[in-house]
């Protein structure tokens, strides 16, 4: 039954507090009628005995508390799924915003989920090609995982957004695999990137996609990230797909939080951040993996911007505790052009040897990684060398390592952010920069894998040079 009331007492931000009520429950959904007819929405943020506070949607602006009605519906925030949700675009309330038609829904489902029993958990596994190689050859994404990209302000995590959107899939033809993509606090013209972008690859027909712009209210970017992983969660453990969530950004949704955490006058934490911050994003990171007896899955890629480029910054800090890993992007290589400007070095992804291997990618994946991985950082050491007591400081095998550097950043890190390559053709740029460095120097790479992999390299090169073969 419908309780409405008209005992408004007080209005401050986005927020209304209405007193002797009863019955009513933490997160219901209500409805204000203003008195020249207007309907808009809310929900409930704090019960007390006689008295709710209530978040409204569309903002406080306009309200008379003498004429006011607030019409307490008895039911949560629910969002319709059927499987022709595939290939539509919503906004952050589930609305859908592509000029198509209304979804004919199967289930109608809360959209703050269920937790995962972690003893129903299942160990993720499997790889997941994103067509990056800076990700899918030194930290690869595996089904289940949760590996967020830390970005910076003016740093190109939108386009690789996409670029992950359109490209991402598993190495089994026959699996169904799908992307929910969710966007808070953008533009238009983002979000009109994200969305043209998609239709014209037709990779939006695999798609759900969620739109919050920036002027929309605070209290539905919140919503957003929440509606999405609703549909995920159908998708992945009622249809069984194979899912990947790409939550973008997570920034503003911090934002969002604070700004009705401070409307409600609570203690703040970090930086003015609400203390439960840890918290509220754990229940949004925790709804990824996979589940025993499920065939499908939830894999995550939050993507945050790092405020000035603040790693210790309470956002990344709290997200890096919950998720397995991190890949970065480093403001000094897209300084130099360099697209996708991933830093290999502080990146990150803890369960990479779960995804990679013999019956997975390739049996010399591991180490090959390793060894671009130590090349790299001796390369940069003697580059930071170089720099300070010029290049007649280095030795000869330190000058190899420091024209690895030059190479690998603008041959296995750069590439288009149309270009899709599959695993091996990373391996294979892999295996063609080790082959620039002292055979003695790779260490990593056990000697099968350099006869298998590296020799073919060598001898081919000496054959152009019209020398003996390279064993000799």
């Amino acid at each position: 039954m419908l309780k409405e009331y008209n005992t408004i007492a007080n209005v401050e931000g986005p927020l209304l507090v209405v007193n002797k009520v009863s019955g009513i429950k933490f997160d219901e959904l209500v409805e204000i009628e203003l008195g020249n007819g207007e309907m808009r929405r809310g929900k409930v943020l704090e019960a007390q005995t006689d008295k709710a506070l209530v978040q409204v949607f569309e903002g406080t602006s306009g309200i008379d508390v003498r004429d006011a009605k607030v019409t307490f519906l008895g039911k949560v925030v629910k969002i319709p799924v059927a499987p022709d949700m595939l290939g539509r675009v919503f906004d952050g309330s589930g609305k859908p915003i592509d000029d198509g038609p209304e979804m004919i829904a199967d289930h109608y489902l809360d959209i703050n989920g269920s937790p995962i029993n972690p003893y129903n958990r299942d160990y993720p596994a499997e790889f997941i090609q994103t067509g990056i190689s800076a990700i899918d050859g030194m930290n690869p994404l595996v089904r289940g995982q949760k590996l967020p990209i830390f970005s910076g302000s003016g740093l190109p995590h939108s386009r690789m957004a996409a670029q992950i959107a359109r490209q991402a899939r598993t190495l089994k033809a026959h699996e169904n695999f799908a992307v929910v993509f969710a966007a808070m606090g953008i533009t238009y013209e983002e979000a009109n990137f994200f969305m043209e972008d998609l239709r014209l690859t037709g990779a939006i027909e695999r798609t759900v996609m969620f739109i919050n712009l920036a002027d929309d209210p605070a209290i539905e970017r919140i919503a957003t990230p929440r509606m999405a992983l609703t549909a995920a969660e159908y998708l992945a453990f009622d249809l069984e797909m194979h899912v990947l969530v790409i939550l973008t950004d997570m920034t503003n949704y911090c934002e969002a939080l604070r700004e009705i955490s401070a409307a409600r006058k609570e203690v703040p934490g970090r930086r003015g951040y609400p203390g439960y911050l840890y918290t509220d994003l754990s229940t949004l990171y925790e709804r990824a993996g996979k589940i025993k007896g499920h065939t499908g899955s939830i894999t995550m890629i939050p993507i945050l911007s790092m405020p000035e480029d603040d790693k210790t910054h309470p956002i990344p800090d709290l997200t890096g505790y919950i998720t397995e890993g991190q890949i970065i992007l480093a403001r000094p290589l897209h300084g130099k052009g360099i697209y996708p400007p991933i830093d290999v070095l502080p990146s990150l992804s803890r369960l990479r040897d779960k995804g990679i291997g013999k019956n997975r990618t390739r049996e010399d994946h591991a180490d090959l990684a390793n060894q671009l991985f130590a090349a790299y950082a001796r390369g940069k050491e003697a580059k930071e060398l170089e720099a300070i007591l010029g290049e007649g400081a280095l030795t000869p095998v330190d000058l190899k390592f420091s024209h690895f550097v030059d190479r690998y950043e603008g041959e296995f890190v750069r590439q288009g952010d149309h270009e899709d390559r599959v695993i091996e053709k990373t391996l294979q740029v892999g295996w063609e920069l080790v082959a620039d460095l002292p055979v003695g120097e790779l260490k990593r790479v056990r000697p099968e894998y350099k006869e298998k992999y590296l020799q073919p390299i060598l001898n081919e090169r000496m054959e152009k040079q019209g020398a003996p073969d390279a064993k000799d």
